[in-house]
């Protein structure tokens, strides 16, 4: 059987006599020479590079923690079969940690004038747009000794949107909402409520809620039904200032609060009501305005799929500006901050009278689930120094949060985990009581 390849040059090599081999110039010739001639002619039979027609294909968007399936077409419009080894390179954080070398490394056979495709499987570790690098290709000739290699750029752009992990508190929710509305057996009632429809007086029915008039023209008690303000504004505002980068367990505070926006946007347009978004620290980062109730999750999703915490401290003055400029009417202003003190004291609260007099304004925080913790422990020195030291730090929160309440101020302080329920459960209350 015919060797190639390696083994057929080592077995040329192996013919040459032992007395060819001695060091002298004759027998380096007789050695080198073979092996020259046979990778000048790898080299020559190796496909060209240059000429190949690359094209992509694929995932454009997914949300974090997916797997996106990337298409490399290879076309060899040349003579020669390719033999190729390609990377296709992305930025790190586009793979899983010690992922990356078998997930983009391929080896692919492309005889001539046909075409193949490569699939490269990402799988991001962070939010934003993932940029496709170079596409490098090392090309081969038959005998696998010497090969062409050359970079072709491929742009391709993934991006990576936020997972919304708290859609699953959305049915619950969804279902206190029709109650709201009316739409089951229980209505529920409260002051600047919208008047719906009268129906006969049953024993525990607020008193308060008897039509009298329609009573005297029935001759029977009738009491008045209720459902929640409908069309209202929600603006919802997103901190993107250097609180915001602090991490609580694997991510950002900014991850937490725009989960927390998503589940309520996602409520508050089942709800009827029109939500805008404004990610801020010393100018916008981010706008949503005006969009139908179909496109406001995934114009929030899109807009906040880039957002990343700057490390500079907000700027509370052209904060409140600029959400009295784009909520021009009564509005409920959601703001997503955080509750530490210097920043609220020396910064929001002096502005919050100019919020207050014209918006419903509802503050929402993340708070850190290991101070809990650690207020709890005991049993050795260090311990108690760190329980006396988070027992002084929630303590410090619950102060500015008093200090907001008593300016008007609704506060929802709440760990990753229950922050978005627990806000949209504010909401809700809100909306029972007519106070959109």
């Amino acid at each position: 059987m015919a060797l190639t390849g390696r083994a057929a040059l080592l077995a040329a090599l192996g013919s040459i006599p032992v007395g060819v081999l001695e060091p002298s110039w004759a027998g380096m010739l007789a050695v080198n020479a073979p092996i020259a001639l046979a990778c000048a002619v790898d080299y020559a039979l190796a496909a060209p590079v240059r000429s190949l027609v690359l094209a992509r294909s694929g995932d454009t968007s997914i949300r974090l923690g997916e797997p996106a399936n990337v298409h490399l077409t290879v076309t060899n419009p040349g003579r020669r079969t390719l033999r190729a080894r390609v990377r296709d390179a992305w930025p790190p954080s586009s793979w899983t940690p010690g992922t990356e070398a078998a997930a983009s490394r391929h080896e692919v056979v492309v005889p001539a004038g046909e075409r193949r495709r490569l699939t490269t499987r990402l799988r991001p570790t962070r939010r934003g747009d993932r940029r496709a690098d170079r596409v490098t290709i090392r090309s081969y000739g038959p005998l696998g000794l010497w090969a062409r290699q050359g970079s072709h750029s491929a742009a391709w752009t993934v991006r990576v949107l936020p997972p919304f992990t708290s859609r699953k508190h959305l049915p619950s929710r969804l279902a206190r909402l029709r109650e709201l509305d009316g739409r089951t057996s229980l209505l529920t009632r409260g002051e600047g409520t919208e008047f719906d429809s009268l129906r006969d007086y049953v024993p525990g029915d607020d008193t308060r809620s008897i039509d009298w008039r329609a009573t005297a023209r029935q001759h029977k008690v009738a009491v008045r039904t209720w459902r929640p303000e409908r069309d209202r504004h929600i603006l919802i505002c997103l901190d993107t200032g250097r609180t915001s980068a602090g991490r609580v367990g694997d991510a950002p505070r900014l991850d937490s609060s725009m989960d927390a926006a998503l589940l309520l946007a996602a409520l508050a347009t089942r709800a009827g009501d029109r939500v805008d978004l404004l990610a801020h620290d010393r100018r916008p980062r981010a706008q949503v305005q005006g969009r139908a109730a179909a496109d406001v999750l995934p114009s929030f999703v899109n807009a906040m799929a880039t957002l990343e915490p700057e490390l500079v401290e907000t700027d509370s003055r052209t904060l409140v500006s600029t959400i009295l400029r784009n909520a021009p009417r009564r509005s409920l202003v959601v703001l997503l901050t955080s509750l530490d003190a210097a920043p609220i004291e020396e910064g929001l609260l002096p502005l919050l009278p100019r919020l207050t007099q014209r918006h419903t304004v509802l503050l929402a925080s993340v708070a850190d689930p290991h101070v809990a913790a650690m207020a709890a422990s005991r049993g050795t020195v260090d311990a108690v120094y760190e329980a006396a030291a988070a027992t002084q730090t929630q303590a410090q929160r619950r102060r500015t949060s008093d200090q907001l309440t008593r300016h008007g101020v609704h506060v929802v302080d709440g760990t990753p985990d229950t922050l978005a329920p627990t806000l949209a459960d504010a909401y809700l209350s809100l909306k029972a009581a007519g106070r959109l």
